[in-house]
């Protein structure tokens, strides 16, 4: 796409668009009504060039052919194309509607787009995003564009099912390494529709490729959409016809080998998906039915993120320090909290790995098994079959483990199983959903553990949560009062220095300003003190403040000093703790 040098549309001195700027530099208009129509237009939430021509100010031509030579881009007469000789799926028709733009052509991995707004780089970044092709601009006029838009969309929506069901995904030449061992019973014509197993095998390449977590299937009374969760955040990045949601969910149900019969209670089941030759991801897939169809989400489980290392999570040195110190303890328990998504089992993972030794017995039980980790014995609770956490517990320690990881502690049998492995010689790593470490110790009590099998077990508690990366290549400091910055929880002390904020921009490089996640913890030690007030029935409020005279920073604290650090911004750290 090609831009003009920044400076010749520069606004800060002036509340004017580059479109409005490159307008009054040709004659086309003068300042002022440049500005009055710029206000208008945002005071009633529409375009800037909807407005220039609805008003009369400037005529579509002349805005067409101002901005083709301002922003370097073709012109091209729309009247001179034919409507039925467009490409269709290109591009969401949502994002065509909201930003007024008509796809005519795709070459190589460049979409080229008529717009009447060459300027709009918020339009590209999201075409961008959602097809990770670049934009070329063609310059049209605007009424034009508008009537060809409300034609070309009328038909489209008229054979939009049609359009899907006969188009040609691109899959890339993945394969699902289930597909050849699936019962050949459910391989009727209902379900095995090529163009549908395309789409899914691009949703699936794209999130894998986008860094997505997860993707979600979702069904509603007139429409259907498709979510990534990329960077914590849920994106809507295609919505297939309504028609297609059985065959959707039927392909998926089969892959992941769950019983495409059952629609009325959730199932969950995994599948994988070759990248090539070398590169295979799992994914686990979780089926609930609603009101208009079954929601299905597919998790993805990439092997190489317990291979990170404990420096790329984010702890800082004294967090690493008292972590590597507590699991390479001989025996004890440590318990890793926070809610779903906040990075917990990448954390035990991490563990998992640094201990996993040859001369080390390490077993896991867990519902399912997210991470495949060679040389660990790693079981699958299944609680239909009666294999519960519990029943799974007493079975290693019937093994001699070194090492025990319970996916999640969920019941006083499985706490008090846990408590006894680590008083008799084990080291017990675990995961339990709480807002932060001190409130840990409570949930186990209030399980109906005794404070004396608390107290002498647990050795650490690391609460945690994921926490948006500042994009490095575009963002920028930011000047805050000092009195902001207190309310957000900095001491005085924490603004000497002079160092400034960040806040996230936006660039080709990153989504909104943001790239990826960084880890904000609270890591407690159970030292002494804290344990006698354990014993004495204290309450989490009182655990709380004995571990920050100790030195352990508060999920808030430990985010606001990922902010000095440049890592994240104030939002976001506001956003994901609470205090």
């Amino acid at each position: 796409m090609n831009h003009l040098d920044p400076s010749i549309f520069d606004t800060s001195s002036a509340n004017l668009s580059g479109i409005g700027r490159a307008l009054v530099l040709a004659g086309n208009l003068d300042q002022k009504t440049a500005e009055t129509i710029f206000t208008k237009a945002h005071a009633q939430n529409k375009s800037f060039v909807s407005e220039l021509v609805d008003s009369g100010a400037v005529s579509s031509f002349a805005l067409a052919h101002t901005l083709s030579k301002a922003f370097i881009s073709p012109l091209v007469d729309l009247d001179a194309i034919h409507i039925e000789k467009l490409p269709t799926n290109l591009l969401d028709e949502k994002i065509c509607r909201d930003y007024q733009l008509l796809p005519l052509a795709k070459r190589n991995n460049t979409l080229v787009i008529a717009t009447a707004d060459p300027s709009n780089r918020e339009a590209a970044e999201k075409i961008k995003f959602a097809t990770q092709f670049a934009v070329e601009w063609i310059v049209v006029e605007f009424d034009k564009l508008m009537k060809l838009s409300v034609d070309r969309f009328t038909e489209e929506s008229e054979n939009f099912s049609t359009a899907f069901l006969n188009s040609d995904f691109d899959d890339k030449g993945l394969e699902f390494e289930n597909e050849s061992t699936t019962n050949e019973a459910h391989q009727d014509s209902e379900i095995d529709d090529a163009p549908v197993v395309r789409f899914i095998r691009k949703m699936l390449f794209d999130a894998y490729s986008m860094g997505a977590s997860d993707l979600h299937f979702e069904p509603y009374e007139f429409s259907y959409r498709v979510r990534f969760r990329v960077d914590g955040e849920l994106k809507e990045i295609a919505t297939p016809p309504i028609s297609i949601k059985e065959k959707l969910a039927a392909r998926i149900k089969v892959i992941s080998r769950i019983d495409i019969s059952e629609k009325r209670l959730p199932q969950d089941g995994r599948m994988k998906m070759k990248m090539s030759a070398k590169k295979v991801i799992d994914f686990r897939v979780s089926t609930l039915p609603t009101l208009f169809g079954e929601k299905i989400v597919v998790r993805i489980l990439d092997p190489s993120s317990a291979q990170l290392g404990i420096d790329a999570l984010g702890y800082d040195e004294a967090e690493k320090t008292h972590l590597l110190k507590a699991i390479h303890r001989p025996y004890g328990m440590v318990l890793m909290t926070g809610p779903t998504g906040s990075g917990k089992t990448v954390s035990l993972y991490t563990c998992l790995n640094i201990l996993n030794q040859p001369g080390v017995n390490i077993a896991t039980a867990e519902d399912p098994s997210e991470i495949n980790l060679p040389g660990v014995n790693q079981v699958n609770v299944n609680e239909k079959a009666g294999l519960t956490f519990s029943v799974a517990l007493k079975s290693f320690l019937r093994q001699d483990p070194d090492i025990i990881m319970v996916g999640e502690i969920r019941d006083l049998e499985t706490a008090d199983i846990s408590i006894k492995a680590a008083q008799t010689g084990h080291m017990v790593m675990s995961t339990l959903h709480t807002n932060d470490a001190p409130s840990t110790i409570i949930r186990l009590r209030n399980m109906g553990v005794a404070p004396f099998n608390i107290a002498s077990s647990v050795v650490l508690v690391t609460a945690q949560r994921l926490a948006r990366r500042l994009c490095p290549k575009c963002k920028e400091p930011v000047d805050l009062p000092q009195q902001s910055l207190l309310d957000a929880g900095y001491k005085l002390a924490d603004l000497d220095g002079g160092w400034k904020p960040f806040r996230p921009v936006g660039c080709g490089n990153c989504s909104n300003g943001y790239r990826g996640r960084v880890g904000i913890y609270q890591v407690m030690p159970v030292s002494e003190e804290i344990q006698r007030i354990i014993l004495r029935d204290g309450s989490s409020i009182d655990i709380a403040e004995q571990a920050e005279r100790e030195g352990v920073r508060s999920l808030r604290a430990s985010g606001l000093h990922k902010v000095k650090l440049g890592l994240t911004s104030i939002e976001e750290v506001m956003a994901v703790t609470n205090e």
